[in-house]
């Protein structure tokens, strides 16, 4: 008897359906065909010891499994649960009329409970897309994958619930979410506030105006000085997440296995801190013969905080050259390629010099100048073209610590940035893959933000006195263009080119390079 069950294989952040054919004929053995990795092939041990336990018999023809199509290779012990329920059905031992109308998907142990598998999220999404009733999955995975509507979520915790349910002989009540208001309430959720910060007018003004407009932000100054802090709060200010950018992240998660049980829709902007020792394949994504995730796709609609840049490895940053300007990664192997998308905004921190003291206004620096030449040096200038606000911060004074003003809440500025976004997203209209002003190409930087003469005079003297790049120059135009829509303005003025120039920090010969200040 020829029996079809389907699950599903993650490639990328998406899925795609895989029709299992189990066909019994006469003499004895053992056929798995379609691409399988070990994994998969050591699935016939696994549920053979599985079936048996749960008090049914493997049949004693020659089984034949085809997972179709034969051209996407099949990872993991996720199949299980699919497999032996067709081997089930073919021998005839259960019924196969309701098994065509769901997805399955979970290992089975060789007592026959199910654990959880990685990617439900993209594996749901996809069975509501296919048009199937339902998908039967272990009960861990059940929250995460109710986050799709219209489609039924039916939690086992083994394989003999699974069974009894495809009988009829065990009806099991499928899982359902309230998305929208656990979503509502979660993103209200934080413990974090940019009133907390004493001081740094400044520093916060660069965050303020790097959220408005998505722009990508390196904060230099000595230890101690709030570099860290303000970067925790940076997710406090920007937008919430819209329902299809949440989708988008939890996807990104939950392949990645980083969501957990009893997971729900991702209601907050994601934060990822890697470590310095992190590796290019940990930043970018990649690892094995099927590609995982990085840290920068991790960080897609949140921030990716890189603190003490300059010690990390200096090829494991140049590999974030081409996702800062195209908002995805390409992780290629031999036989497909797999994208990843990465659209986060960079906040970068690092001292200015190895001690960490030749900007602080009271401790003594003890770098040579060739030190500090040599420190800054380990950031490429390619990079720091991609930065669009280099600011300094200096240590809070102890007059500002112990005066108890507070500056603006975090829901006060971001109610700021949203005004700005929302001036963007009406001058972006006809640009559906343009979301904010850093996102502008060059053509669209030369149709928005427009200067007067006087504007270009002041943006030729930077030009010149600084030596920047034509990058750099569109970048100061983007964050006038923010500094502009965050106060009202349709123009760009002097004052927000001014301000503009004066967060391009590390394009000073004088702060990077002390001898050329001598």
């Amino acid at each position: 008897m020829l029996v079809k069950t389907y699950g599903s294989a993650v490639c990328g952040v998406d899925a795609y359906t895989i029709e299992m054919e189990v066909d019994l004929s006469t003499p004895f053995g053992f056929a798995l065909v379609g691409l399988p990795d070990n994994a998969v092939r050591e699935s016939k041990d696994r549920i053979m010891t599985a079936i048996k336990n749960v008090g049914y018999e493997w049949p004693r023809l020659k089984l034949t499994i085809n997972m179709a199509p034969a051209s996407i290779r099949k990872e993991g012990a996720a199949f299980d649960l699919g497999l032996a329920i067709g081997v089930l059905a073919a021998s005839r031992q259960i019924r196969a009329d309701e098994i065509g109308k769901y997805m399955m998907m979970g290992e089975v142990s060789l007592d026959g409970t199910l654990k959880p598998v990685k990617g439900v999220l993209p594996m749901a999404v996809q069975a509501r897309k296919e048009k199937f009733k339902g998908i039967i999955l272990p009960a861990e995975n059940a929250f995460e994958a109710a986050i799709v509507n219209n489609l039924e979520v039916i939690p086992v915790q083994n394989l003999r619930e699974a069974i009894g349910f495809l009988n009829g002989s065990g009806p099991i009540t499928p899982v359902t979410q309230d998305t929208r208001l656990i979503f509502e309430n979660a993103r209200q959720c934080s413990t974090v506030d940019f009133a907390d910060v004493s001081g740094q007018i400044i520093a916060k003004r660069a965050l303020e105006v790097a959220a408005a407009g998505g722009h990508n932000v390196i904060m230099v100054g000595p230890p101690g000085a709030g570099k860290t802090m303000l970067a925790k709060r940076i997710s406090t200010i920007l937008p919430p997440l819209t329902t299809a950018e949440a989708l988008e992240s939890t996807k990104i998660h939950s392949v990645a296995g980083k969501l957990g049980n009893h997971a729900t829709l991702m209601a907050q902007r994601p934060f990822r801190s890697p470590h310095h020792t992190t590796s290019g394949v940990a930043l970018v994504g990649g690892g094995g013969i099927v590609p995982q995730p990085g840290e920068i796709s991790l960080a897609h609609n949140g921030v990716l905080f890189l603190d003490e840049f300059p010690e990390f490895d200096k090829r494991v940053l140049e590999v974030l050259r081409q996702p800062l300007e195209d908002r995805k990664v390409t992780v290629s192997r031999a036989r497909f390629s797999v994208d990843y998308p990465a659209n986060f905004m960079l906040l970068a921190s690092m001292n200015p010099c190895p001690c960490g003291f030749s900007s602080h206004p009271e401790r003594r620096c003890v770098c040579s100048p060739m030190q500090v030449s040599r420190y800054f040096s380990k950031v490429s200038g390619p990079m720091l073209d991609r930065i669009d606000i280099h600011v300094e911060v200096q240590p809070v004074k102890f007059e500002d610590m112990m005066s108890g003003r507070r500056g603006d809440p975090s829901d006060t500025i971001r109610q700021r940035v949203e005004a700005a976004r929302e001036i963007q997203a009406r001058r972006f209209q006809a640009y559906p893959e343009i979301h904010c002003n850093a996102m502008m190409s060059s053509s669209m930087v030369r149709e928005f933000c427009q200067v007067d003469q006087a504007g270009a005079n002041l943006l030729e003297l930077a030009m010149k006195k600084l030596g920047l790049s034509a990058r750099a120059y569109d970048r100061i135009l983007k964050v006038a263009r923010t500094m502009a829509d965050l106060s009202d303005s349709a123009c760009i003025n002097n004052s927000h080119l001014a301000e503009a120039i004066q967060f391009r920090l590390l394009d000073r010969p004088a702060f990077v390079n002390p001898n050329a200040a001598a």
